[in-house]
């Protein structure tokens, strides 16, 4: 998939393109983290919250929250010359989580994007890239006025794997963002390599 975007994006694209999913529950902040990030205009697929959608989406903790994602994000970023990452937001709400099938195909990993405020709404993206094997890392998203939770705390209560990464971050900020996603590609691009040299070595 990222090879047929690249091939699409003219003489400015890189020469390799990782295809990386930002995932978490509704209102973690996915749309702000791609737009911060990307280096182009995203496209965003967003509809307004409708009163019909208040006895289906739980927006406790998240009363400001106007619209949501129904379809993905889209974003791009350049982490060096020759490396660009095509970043895929998925909608956060379980009745569209039949896209992310679609959407998983050949990434490379995910972040998945925490609130702590609704820590719970992370399990459902952690349990998916756990069951297929696709790299992720937790990104804490550090709301104003939210209590603060040290890396080890969140790990311990999501219950994830040795080893999975857990960095604090603010969705809004370009710096911050791009640490997530270099550290998502450190961390993809051991995993890789140790199941290849696993699968030469059996």
């Amino acid at each position: 998939m990222a090879s047929e975007l690249s091939g699409g994006m003219g003489g400015d694209s890189a020469a390799l393109a990782l295809k990386i999913l930002v995932a978490g529950g509704f209102g973690a902040g996915k749309t702000t983290l791609v737009g911060a990030v990307s280096e182009i205009r995203p496209l965003r697929t967003e509809e307004q919250l409708s009163v019909a959608g208040q006895a289906i989406d739980d927006t406790g903790g998240v009363d400001r929250k106007t619209t949501t994602t129904v379809a993905m994000d889209f974003g791009r970023i350049t982490i060096r010359s020759g490396l660009a990452l095509y970043l895929f937001g998925t909608p956060g709400q379980d009745r569209f989580w039949f896209l992310w099938d679609e959407l998983a195909q050949g990434a490379l990993g995910a972040v998945v994007l925490a609130d702590t405020r609704r820590l719970a709404d992370s399990f459902p993206a952690v349990d998916y890239f756990e069951h297929r094997a696709i790299p992720f890392v937790v990104a804490v998203n550090c709301f104003p006025g939210a209590r603060t939770y040290g890396a080890h705390e969140v790990s311990r209560a999501l219950d994830l794997d040795r080893g999975t990464p857990v960095v604090l971050c603010d969705a809004r900020d370009r710096d911050s963002g791009k640490e997530v996603l270099v550290r998502l590609v450190e961390y993809a691009g051991r995993m890789h390599t140790a199941r290849l040299l696993s699968a030469v070595s059996s």
